[in-house]
């Protein structure tokens, strides 16, 4: 999410505000031209704090970069992606600390980069920051939409994530809007309003998420619950 750290400390890169660590930029450089995709970021912890369960997280700028890490059959992190990559990862951190670092700094100050059993995972800057994006649109301005558009049959405008979802207020009213050119009218006014935040020029017009539903459908199959419609 947007106030996760991680995110922050990767947004100031894409901000040019900082920079990718020296020791990493080599192996962002190589898994840049090796899988032709654009690596912002690379973050190495340990999980649970845990020194025998290293991980890298390898943060992308594109979530179509990030697909092209995915196994197609399970779903799940290419795991002959995952081991290249930590095998690189080992090589490059070790030269690194070979030629900058004495071995007695290193012992002394922990310095070292532990690659036995390391975790190689996946996330995109880019699904993060239309979320930022979206979040950033008041409920003023969302309260003031609903007014210009003047339409009785409209019950709510409702965000979440990096989407927006109309709702009128019964399963009958939205037939009548769907694929219709209010529909059209309303998803352009939403994305006006949005690119006033997409900082980073993500969302485009003809591709983000943009839904009708009705408050009936809500109500007698969410409990109207905003946590039930959105789990």
């Amino acid at each position: 999410m947007p106030s996760d750290k991680d995110y922050k400390s990767t947004k100031k890169i894409k901000q040019n505000i900082s920079n990718i660590k020296e020791e990493f930029e080599p192996l962002a450089k190589w898994i840049d031209k090796k899988y032709d995709v654009k690596t912002l970021n690379l973050i190495f912890d340990y999980i649970d704090n845990d020194k025998s369960h290293p991980r890298l997280q390898v943060c992308l700028e594109y979530a179509k970069d990030k697909g092209k890490f995915m196994d197609n059959k399970t779903y799940n992190f290419d795991k002959r992606k995952q081991n290249e990559i930590a095998e690189k990862f080992a090589e490059i951190t070790s030269d690194y600390e070979l030629k900058n670092k004495p071995n007695w700094i290193k012992i002394i100050l922990k310095l070292t980069y532990k690659s036995n059993n390391l975790y190689v995972y996946f996330t995109d800057f880019e699904s993060i920051a239309k979320i930022e994006a979206n979040e950033k649109i008041t409920e003023k301005e969302i309260k003031k939409l609903q007014a210009e558009i003047k339409n009785k049959e409209l019950w709510t405008i409702s965000r979440a994530f990096s989407g927006v979802t109309y709702f009128l207020y019964t399963d009958e009213q939205l037939k009548k809007y769907q694929d219709s050119e209010t529909q059209k009218d309303w998803k352009n006014q939403y994305y006006e309003l949005l690119k006033q935040y997409d900082e980073f020029e993500y969302f485009k017009n003809d591709y983000f998420y943009f839904d009708l539903d009705s408050k009936e459908n809500f109500d007698n199959n969410y409990e109207s619950n905003w946590y039930y419609y959105y789990k």
